[in-house]
This record gives C-alpha cells, structure tokens and sequence, in this order.
C-alpha cells in the first residue's frame, strides 16, 4: 500500500479481530496503519491495509525501531491476551504480556517522542456489573474485576493514567462490552482458536459444522432468564478507536469511556436470530450457570457521544448475525489453524 503523506498510526495486534478492523477504517479515514504483531493468535491474511511489521509486544527495541522507521505519531493498542478462563489457570503469563507488554509499549513511545495513545481496555474492569445486574454501567462504576484478565486491563488503565500525568502522554482506554459480527465485505471476520463467543458458536451449531449450544442457565432475574449482554458490531468499534485517536485532548489527559450500544439482549434472543439468519433453528441445549457469570452487562454509552462524537451505526442484533454469518461461510484464512472448524454449509 502507497502511504504517500498519510500519518502513520501503530496497531498493536493489529493481525487480530478488532485490530483488523480498526487497520481498514483508519486506511479509509485517510491513516497509514502500521500492524505490529506477533501472530500468535492473529492472522498474517486480515493484514490487508498498511504495513506489517512482526513482532511481539515485550520487545521495547522491536517496537522502538517500528516507531521510528515508520514516523509514527500515535498507537491504537490491542496486542495481548483476552481468554478470561485462561487468565484463571495462567495469571502470571497474562500478567507478563497485558502488563509488561504495555509498560514496553510505552517506553518504545517515550523513547521516540511519540505522545497519543489508545488503549483496548473492557467491560471486565466492572466485574459483575451493576447493582441487581439490569442497570447500564457508567464509567464511575465500582472497578471489581472478576478474573485476572480484568486485573490486567485495570492495572494497564492506572499505569497508562500515572503515564500521562508524569510525562504529558494524551491517552483514551476503550472499555468494549461484547464485540460481534464482521466486515460487510467477508474479507476479515473473527477467528479465535479455540472460538468461544456466542455468535460464531451458535452459527457453526446452527450450520452442523459444530456441537449443539450450551445455553449455560436460564434463571437469572432477565426478562426471559438468560443472561443479558451489549452487543457491539466490530465496525462500530472501530469506529470508535478512529474517534478515540482525532479527538482532540489536552496533552497529560487520561479519559476512559465505555463502547457499546445502551442496550442488552439476551442469550435466547441471540439465538434466535441466528436461527432466523439461517432459516432454521439452533440446536441447543440449557446447561448450568458458569461461575461469575453476571446477569447483565450493559454500557451507559453516553459519555462516548459527549467526549467522541460517536453513536453505533450498524449494530442491531440482526445485523450483526448477518455480517457474521457472511463472514463464517467464507473460505477461512489462517494456514488452517481454523479451517477445519469452520462450517462447511453454505447459506443460498
């Protein structure tokens, strides 16, 4: 890709699902997005904007040098790990890379002057959400992370907070609530190994080129006893990272903003539209409650209009199923990693 004279912007973990999303809209909202990744859970192929440069986060020097060669001026930063059940079985590994990835990500930045940042960070920072679980979550809701993944993104929020008041850093962390869905266009889409989101779940169940579903409980206090969550379109979210990074902000500031749509659906409603996607029902099953699951979890969004300017443009339940299912009916990318799982249907 020709950069020409467009500000080069660094997206760490760039390779993954959001940060492949986010690449194409900062390629089209007229940014040179340079994806620094190690490939370990990412995929070479959604590389399809900018330039790549492989590397993992840990390497202060790697990323030092990618800033430098590349002129950059600002970093979207994804790169880390994400598995909650994995941060229970693994926490000091989770904290090594989510934390000490970042502390290296910043002295890269300090190192070559570079002084705007915005962070991945997530809902998991509330932890069970809010009082009774039906209430949207503001940004001043109690932090009580559930999980160490959680632990991580709060303790990332603090050092990037203390960052910005000692050294002038401008920084926006982005609390996401349930990314979903893929690119209109089936170019980029979601591809975890192993798959645990309940969209690309209940299509591959729904499509036979997966186990029926587990509904796991049905008697939380919602309006149908399935567990509520704020559904994102993956577009909209990197909408957002675009708004989060033009912004403008005085240099030293640290703002952290919920991304999401206001509104909850729950388990069964997500099932269902699945099933009206495909033109059949789900095969699921009702299985127990997992431990700590929140009844609901749903973002208080207005302090993304005040601060950002943005609202979700694409992300109605409907949607979101129809994108994702376009997008998991696609020859897969991945040198196969994921191939052998994905549906082998097609959808006429």
């Amino acid at each position: 890709m020709d950069r020409g004279s467009k500000p080069a912007v660094l997206v760490t973990g760039g390779a993954g699902y959001i940060g492949a999303h986010t690449a194409k809209a900062l390629s089209e909202r007229g940014f040179f997005p340079v994806v620094f990744d190690s490939l370990s859970s990412g995929f070479r192929e959604a590389v399809r904007w900018g330039a790549f440069v492989h590397g993992d986060i840990r390497d202060t020097r790697a990323l030092s040098e990618a800033l430098a060669e590349h002129g950059v001026k600002a970093v979207i930063h994804f790169a880390g790990l994400i598995e909650v059940g994995r941060s229970v079985a693994e926490p000091d590994l989770f904290w090594e890379i989510n934390v000490g990835g970042t502390v290296s990500l910043i002295t890269a930045m300090r190192e070559r002057g570079v002084g705007r940042l915005v962070f991945s960070s997530s809902a998991a920072v509330y932890g069970q959400g809010g009082r009774g679980g039906l209430e949207t979550i503001p940004e001043a809701a109690a932090k009580t992370p559930a999980s160490p993944y959680g632990d991580t993104k709060l303790a990332c929020e603090w050092m990037i907070g203390a960052q910005c008041r000692a050294y002038g850093l401008t920084a926006v962390a982005l609390r996401y609530f349930n990314a979903a869905g893929a690119d209109p266009s089936g170019l980029i889409g979601e591809a975890h190994e192993p798959e645990t989101h309940l969209i690309p779940l209940a299509i591959a169940a729904g499509l036979g080129a997966g186990k029926p579903l587990t509904v796991f409980g049905d008697d939380f206090d919602t309006p149908d006893g399935t567990c509520l969550r704020d559904y994102i379109h993956v577009n909209d979210l990197a909408a957002a990272h675009v708004a989060a990074l033009e912004v403008e902000l005085p240099a030293g500031v640290f703002e952290a903003v919920n991304v999401g749509t206001g509104q909850g659906r729950s388990v069964r409603e997500v099932v269902e539209a699945v099933g009206r996607a495909i033109g059949a029902p789900v095969p699921h099953s009702i299985g127990a409650r997992r431990a700590g699951d929140p009844p609901s979890l749903v973002a208080d969004v207005s302090r993304a209009r005040e601060l950002l300017g943005w609202t979700p443009q694409c992300s109605s339940l409907d949607r979101i199923v129809a994108d994702a299912l376009r997008w998991e009916t696609r020859p897969a990318y991945g040198s196969g990693r994921r191939a052998s799982n994905r549906p082998k249907k097609t959808i006429g």
